[in-house]
C-alpha cells in the first residue's frame, strides 16, 4: 500500500509532519492492506492564510483492487483533526464495500 501525502502551498509540508499522518493512515487502514494499492491524501487550507472555522480540508482517495477508487473529504479546524476524521469516514466507507464483496 502506497501512501501519497499531497498539500497546497499555504500548509507546509514538512517531511516530519509527513511522516506523522503517513503513519496514522497506515495503521488505520492497516487491516485492509491487502485490498488497497494505493492512498493519496490531500491537504488544504480553505480561505488561505487567514484563520477561519473548518478552514482546513482533507481529502482522502483510496484506490482498491479491481474496484472504481473512493474518496471522503473531512474539514477541521486543525490539519490533525481533518486527516483523523477523513481517516474514519475512510476507515467506514472500505468496511462497507469490503463487507458488500464478502457477501456476495
Amino acid at each position: 500500500m502506497t501512501i501519497q501525502i499531497n498539500t497546497d502551498k499555504i500548509l507546509s509540508g514538512e517531511k516530519r509532519r509527513c511522516d506523522f499522518f503517513t503513519s496514522q493512515v497506515a495503521e488505520a487502514l492497516q487491516r485492509f492492506e491487502s485490498h488497497i494499492t494505493r492512498i493519496e491524501v490531500h491537504l488544504k487550507d480553505e480561505n488561505g492564510k487567514k484563520d477561519g472555522f473548518n478552514d482546513i480540508s482533507c481529502l482522502l482517495e483510496a484506490r482498491l483492487e479491481g474496484r472504481q477508487p473512493i474518496a471522503v473529504t473531512n474539514q477541521a479546524d486543525t490539519t490533525d483533526l481533518a486527516v483523523a476524521g477523513a481517516i474514519n469516514k475512510i476507515k467506514t466507507a472500505i468496511e462497507t464495500i469490503l463487507g458488500k464483496i464478502q457477501k456476495h
